[in-house]
């Protein structure tokens, strides 16, 4: 196969795409994983006080194998530690790009990209309301890459910038909540 007509391949479609260019798939079952069952927030610490009123952090349980399938549980971890190197997750495990978008449509009805757009949303939303962090390490950490990506991504998600996001995610007492 030439290599400009690599996308023609029926088992290595673009990232997402569906049937056909444009084309929306919908699941006609119930999918198996809700985005919520998958998300893993980047935190591992929650502050907590003790009876004195003293300040310190304590280890959170997480779920890194929601779901109980290696590799979907490899790709929800590569997602939420901030990799979004699709293409390489699947070569290095035998996979196209299409079959690990057809296994996400699979177990949750939506695209491999939408999936991972709303992590790349959720883990900034996570990074503005707990954190000081500078909007290029949030975007950095939650796989925007750099502040322009995150600021088109919550630009697409929610209709604000970062800095209108972090003031309207939090709250009294959320900034160092949780700790990296």
């Amino acid at each position: 196969m030439a290599k400009g007509n690599a996308w023609k391949h029926r088992n290595d479609r673009p990232w997402g795409s569906g049937r056909r260019r444009g084309a929306k798939r919908e699941l006609l079952c119930r999918p198996q994983f809700s985005f919520d069952d998958l998300y893993i927030p980047p935190f591992t610490r929650r502050r907590r006080y003790d009876e004195e009123g003293n300040c310190g952090y304590v280890a959170l349980e997480r779920n890194l194998s929601p779901t109980g399938i290696w590799v979907m549980d490899d790709f929800v971890r590569l997602l939420a530690s901030g990799g979004m190197d699709v293409a390489g997750f699947a070569a290095a495990r035998g996979l196209t790009v299409g079959e690990l978008g057809t296994m996400v449509f699979i177990l949750t009805g939506m695209s491999g990209l939408r999936l991972r757009q709303l992590f790349q949303f959720r883990l900034a939303d996570d990074l503005l309301r707990y954190t000081s962090l500078p909007l290029a390490e949030v975007a950095r950490l939650s796989g925007n890459g750099s502040a322009i990506n995150l600021y088109q991504t919550l630009r697409r998600e929610c209709n604000m910038s970062a800095s209108e996001r972090r003031a309207a995610l939090r709250n009294e007492g959320d900034l160092g909540r949780f700790a990296l």
